[in-house]
């Protein structure tokens, strides 16, 4: 028997300011939380749907929430969401996850940003908002997420973000956006370590290692260490070559990186319908490393594209969201992902993300195993 109470939501919220002054509070903030973790898990994508979903669950809602003033609209959810700290709210979110994963020595944590493409407001001069994300890829997770500031870029985000998570014995993972000597240094002092791709934005860097890789090649570089992997799905062929070297007396700026140790290059060959296509990317890396576990960071990188931005948009549709008061598009999108890795951990139900969103709407005893996939 699964039991669900508000027990939850107050060990992990419990600390969340109220953002309303007292005569307004018609409806707790418990419940107003609690509804709209039940609703998003359950296939809610708007503030609507999340009153529609109150509404039809009253009953149900009743057996557990006070609801003193029945369901809240969702003018009021819009509202509330609108005003909540979201650096208060991230950490509720954080503390949650917290209870949920372990990371693991060697884990590999990708961090990136994604665009909420329905979130601008062109009477009010408001952009999309854009989120940078970190992932657990062992633990299939959303660690956490900060929203770039309308007047910076990600190359701020990250070390924000970086600061809120312990990333000790971890792998973490950015594509050239953040090849920086700060953030490098950065995830050294927090213990971790880390592959950072490497592009134009670090010129002379950049065209030492690729000297440094078309020597290898054409076996007149130093030592070095290789591996491939072969995919084949659906008449498309992917080979992937990978190198690595700690063999680093060539570049110029090496010592300017905090613990850099090895570079790795990647060569992708992808063949579909008797055209083969080939690119080639180049990375630094702050642990001497072989091809092969290369080749698992890089590759484990991509899951926050796969299992994060593309299932958020495909089961959340999460680029058709139009909330854009205030804070309401960046704490929906904390929603979205609380609600994406309580689905992912409940595990007695085989099927997507979409169908458990469905099926947790459906039956309210399997959206109280989801609520309490955390215990």
């Amino acid at each position: 028997m699964y039991d669900i109470s508000p027990s939850t939501i107050i060990k992990h919220f419990g600390k969340l300011e109220d953002p309303r002054i007292d005569r307004t509070k018609l409806h707790s903030l418990t419940d107003i939380l609690t509804i709209a973790i039940c609703a998003v898990i359950c296939d809610a994508d708007g503030w609507v749907d999340v009153e529609n979903y109150g509404s039809a669950k009253q009953a149900w809602l009743n057996t557990f929430l006070a609801l003193p003033n029945g369901i809240p609209s969702h003018d009021t959810f819009g509202r509330v969401f609108a005003r909540i700290d979201p650096t208060q709210f991230q950490n509720c979110f954080i503390r949650w996850m917290r209870d949920i994963y372990r990371l693991t020595a060697g884990e590999v944590v990708p961090i990136d940003g994604k665009t909420l493409r329905h979130s601008f407001d062109t009477t009010l001069g408001q952009s999309p908002i854009h989120m940078v994300s970190a992932w657990a890829s062992a633990n299939q997770l959303v660690l956490g997420q900060l929203k770039v500031d309308d007047k910076s870029n990600e190359i701020t985000a990250i070390p924000e973000l970086l600061k809120v998570l312990d990333i000790a014995g971890c792998i973490v993972t950015i594509d050239a956006f953040g090849c920086h000597k700060s953030i490098a240094e950065q995830i050294i002092s927090q213990k971790g370590a880390y592959v950072l791709a490497l592009k134009e934005n670090q010129p002379t860097l950049c065209t030492d290692v690729q000297a440094l890789f078309t020597a290898i090649r054409a076996g007149d570089g130093p030592a070095s260490d290789y591996a491939e992997t072969f995919d084949r799905d659906h008449g498309r062929i992917e080979r992937r070559c990978y190198w690595t070297t700690s063999v680093l007396e060539t570049l110029r700026t090496k010592d300017q990186w905090s613990e850099l140790q090895a570079v790795g290059m990647v060569e992708a060959q992808r063949s579909v319908n008797g055209v083969t296509t080939s690119e080639q990317r180049y990375y630094i890396l702050s642990f001497p490393s072989t091809a092969k576990a290369f080749g698992h960071a890089v590759r484990s990188h991509w899951q926050i594209e796969n299992m994060v931005h593309w299932v958020l948009d495909l089961a959340f549709r999460e680029d058709e969201c139009r909330i854009r008061m205030d804070h309401g598009p960046e704490n929906f999108a904390v929603l979205r992902h609380l609600a994406l890795n309580l689905l992912r951990h409940e595990t007695s139900f085989k099927g997507s993300i979409k169908s458990k969103r469905h099926r947790a709407g459906w039956n309210d005893s399997y959206l109280a195993k989801v609520l309490n996939s955390t215990k």
